[in-house]
């Protein structure tokens, strides 16, 4: 029933930025006093410390584009590929339907004029009916069919 603190995230470290005015410092050559280069070698240290978190950010930030424009890149090739099958999809569902509707006006055609000559051959439409059934329920013809 204790309340238990969750850490909050920690902010990244930042340097302290430089200052805007450095007084008195002759650096590390001839002539500076012996405590003056400790103050040349501290502000050395913090100005090549604040240099080299400026390029880790810029490192870490130009990586962060280059993988979200791979994303993007990866998503628009799967939607490509997608768009792709769909239309292929969609053809083959219209010549599906289109030869059923030519199907089915053949036999319309053959019924109105030869209707007497019909029923003679209406044993062997009704083989050959369920033979092009056949044929339209696969989407393809098979290139090769084993075991004939």
């Amino acid at each position: 029933e204790k309340t238990v603190p969750i850490p909050e995230k920690l902010n990244e470290w930042a340097p302290r930025p430089p200052p805007e005015f450095v007084r008195d410092v002759m650096g590390s050559s001839a002539g500076a006093g012996s405590g003056e280069f400790h103050v040349y070698r501290h502000l050395r240290r913090r100005e090549y410390q604040r240099q080299d978190f400026m390029d880790a950010m810029a490192e870490k930030q130009r990586l962060d584009e280059e993988f979200q424009k791979k994303l993007e890149r990866n998503k628009m090739i799967a939607e490509e590929q997608t768009a792709k099958r769909r239309r292929k999809r969609q053809k083959l569902k219209e010549k599906k339907l289109q030869a059923k509707k030519n199907k089915l006006e053949q036999k319309k055609q053959e019924k109105e004029p030869d209707q007497s000559q019909e029923r003679v051959s209406s044993e062997d439409d009704d083989e050959d009916s369920k033979e092009e059934e056949e044929k339209e329920d696969d989407a393809e013809e098979p290139s090769f069919v084993m075991g004939r």
